[in-house]
Formats: structure tokens, sequence, C-alpha cells
């Protein structure tokens, strides 16, 4: 003989709402059959025909139509069109699945209390123990709806791209685009035309990324330790001064530098030259634009790291140093024992999202050299450009879409990757899972 249980939980698996109905709670049944109806009609009407576009991308491309001997034009598929409704239908559906799964518990669940001889809730104290025990996630769903869909959906969007034929000459509506799988991704890595360009670029991004965060972080703890000294006079002063590069915009700040960099008419340049020295090619030689995005990002940087130490020396207790000295150590040795070990203890997480920051790091470039100077055996890319100034380019530029997603799932990788290994092997982690 089946129980109250087993009976409530196939009906509710066969159509969502039977089982609550079953179990004599008529609000919440009738509300989930008509979600469940709603959700069914939307499927069959809506979502199926959306989910096979997401397949297909369209089977009708732009072209001439004759119409009672005369020719007109029709616009075909939008393949883009119908991927983004395809993942909007599919992120309903599984919304909706989501609520099937939950009617399913909910229904076995009330079947149980039936089999042990409890009343079945009712609606109203259901909404009561709504209100006491499940608030936060009632209030979190709204959100969360809103992230699937604004953030999500594009990021699954961004990915699916790479996986197409979607770049120039194959643009919709003109030209309907394919499914390719990762015959991008090994193009990116076999073929000459742009394996080489990734190989330069990826180089260049990891040893850009390495360099501007250990001169920007080594710069920033020199400046604040020598400032901290005891005979230093004048200490706010010299932080003022040093803080302004922070305050000023970086904007302002790297079209200023790209100026006084000019190689003809930058003010640099002509002082060199008043001096009897040749000029420095700054923007257009790949060495020195590689060495001048380095030395600007330090002006840019080192206040950062600067303020951050500072607050961390403040923090130190002075009879460290004391008993350090009595005990006949020497400022390099308190310095490398006792000063270097508190700041990583407090700045290592930030020093890994700097690094992270710094393989993204497009202002810097895009604003000083534009990725330039330009290297003739490079795909749409420069000597100083990092990987994410060569998807922009490949995007809004030369209108490689696919090639752009997949240099935006590799950087995805990279970051994710070295941020959570990074990040786990810092001892400010490791002293927070033990006192877990």
């Amino acid at each position: 003989m089946q129980t109250h249980k087993q009976k409530a939980t196939v009906l509710s698996f066969l159509f969502m709402g039977l089982g609550q109905l079953y179990n004599r709670q008529w609000t919440k049944g009738i509300l989930l059959l008509s979600i469940g109806v709603t959700g069914l009609l939307l499927s069959l009407f809506y979502g199926i025909e959306k989910l096979t576009g997401l397949i297909t991308l369209g089977d009708q491309p732009r072209g001439m139509v004759e119409v009672d001997g005369i020719f007109q034009v029709v616009d075909g598929d939008h393949s883009i069109f119908f991927m983004v409704k395809g993942l909007i239908a599919l992120l309903l559906m599984l919304l909706l699945f989501l609520v099937y799964i939950l009617n399913v518990r909910d229904a076995r669940f009330t079947g149980g209390t039936r089999d042990q001889g409890e009343p079945v809730e009712s609606f109203p104290a259901m909404l009561r123990r709504w209100k006491e025990d499940q608030f936060p996630y009632m209030i979190l769903a709204i959100p969360f709806v809103f992230v699937l869909f604004l953030n999500v959906l594009p990021i699954i969007f961004s990915i699916l791209i790479a996986f197409t034929n979607y770049a120039a000459p194959v643009l919709p509506p003109a030209n309907l685009i394919d499914w390719v799988g990762f015959e991008n991704f090994a193009d990116l890595v076999t073929l000459k035309t742009w394996s080489r360009t990734f190989y330069g670029v990826f180089v260049w991004t990891m040893i850009w990324a390495v360099l501007s965060t250990f001169t920007t972080f080594m710069g920033g703890i020199l400046v604040a330790v020598l400032i901290n000294q005891k005979d230093v006079k004048l200490k706010k002063f010299w932080r003022t001064m040093l803080i302004i590069p922070f305050a000023i915009p970086n904007l302002v700040s790297l079209l200023v530098f790209r100026n006084l960099l000019n190689t003809e008419f930058g003010p640099i340049n002509q002082y060199l030259r008043y001096f009897g020295l040749d000029g420095l090619p700054w923007l257009l030689d790949p060495f020195w634009a590689k060495v001048t995005v380095l030395m600007v990002n330090m002006w840019l940087g080192i206040p950062v790291i600067m303020i951050l130490v500072t607050g961390i020396l403040t923090t130190i207790p002075k009879d460290l140093y004391e008993a350090a000295e009595v005990d006949g150590a020497s400022k390099v040795q308190m310095f490398a024992r006792i000063t270097m070990p508190m700041i990583m203890f407090s700045i290592a997480p930030i020093l890994i999202m700097q690094f992270a920051a710094n393989i993204n790091n497009f202002n810097v470039i895009f604003l000083l050299t534009n990725g330039n100077p330009v290297v003739s055996e490079y795909q749409y890319a420069g000597a100083t450009d990092l990987l994410v100034t060569w998807l922009y380019k490949l995007t809004l530029t030369n209108r490689q879409y696919n090639f752009a997603s997949v240099i935006g799932i590799i950087i995805f990788i990279i970051i994710a990757g070295l941020s959570i290994y990074n990040f786990r092997k810092t001892r400010s982690y490791r002293e927070d899972d033990m006192i877990q």
C-alpha cells in the first residue's frame, strides 16, 4: 500500500502542483499548477523554437527573392539574435526546472508529515514560516534573477562565440554563422599568422604582469620605509607629494606622459637635445616602448602601495625593533626579518589582486602607446599590446569576434588559475583556515 509521501511524490513528479493538491494544500497547489501550465505553454510555443534556433543559428541567409516577377531583398536570420534568444529561453527553462524540483521536494515532505499524523501546513502558516526562516532567500531571489540574466547570460554568450566562425567577413545578417567547435582554439596556436601573435603577446603580457607588479610593490615599500625612518623630516610633506600621482586621474596622467614622451616634439627629448644628447624613441622602438610603459606604471602604482604599507608599518610593535637592535641586528636584517614578513602577511592578497589587475591593465597600455609600435609579423597587434588590448582591437576595430572570445577565455583561465593557486599559498590564507 502506497503512503501519502509516495503518492504526493509521484503526482508532483507527473505535473507541478498535483502533489500539493493531493495534500490538500489548495492555494499552493493552484499556484504551482498555474506556474506549471504557463511554463509548459511557453516551452512548447517559445522555448523549443528558441532552443532550436540556438542549435541551428538560423537557416535563412539574406538574399534576393522573386515575388511576382520582381526581385526583392529578404532579410535573413540573424544568428546572434538566435543565440541570445536561445540562451534566454534556456535560462528560463532552467529556472522553471528549479521550481519543479522544489515542488517535488515540498510535496514529498508534506506527504511524509501526513504519514506521521501531523496536520498539513496551511498557506498563511507557510507564508509566516517563510517570513521568519526563509526571508534572506526571498530577498536574494530578485538579485539572483538579475545576476543570472545581466551577468551570467553575457558570460555564457561570450564563451559560445569562441566556438563559432563569427568574424569578418562572416557577419550576420548578411551571412549566417556556424558552430566550428574547437577550430578557433586550434587555429590560434597552430596557424602562423595567429600563433606568432598569440605567443608574442602572451609572453609580453606575463613579463609585464610580473615586472609591473614587482616594481610598484618594491618601490612602494621602499618609499614607505624610507619616509617612516626616524631621521626623516617633513614626513607629511613627502607623503603628500608622493600621493599626488594617485590623486590625479589616470587618464590625465597617461595623456600628459604621452605628450611628454613624444619622439619629435616631446619636452623630454627636447631637453635631451638641448644638452647635446640624442632623443630616445620612447614610443616608437619596441624595447623603449616597453621600458616606458613600465616606468609610467611605476609612477601610477607606487603611491598606492606606499599608502597601504604606511598603514601596516604603524601597526608593527616598536618593541620588536628595539629587541632586535639590542641583539645586534642591522637595519637590513630588521627589514628582512621583521618588516617584510609583517608587510607580506597583510598585503599578500592585495598583491595577488594587483598581479591579476596588471594582466588586464588596459588603461596604461592603450592610453600611452595604443599597443604600438607596430610589429609587421603580428596580426592586429603591436609590440606593447597585452592580451586584453589585443582583444579590444580584435573586436571593435577588426571584428574578429570569435578569436577575441577565445582570448577572453584564456585570460580568465590564467587569472583565475594563478590567483587561486597563489592565494592558497599565502600565509594569511593558511592561518585563516587554522582559525576556522
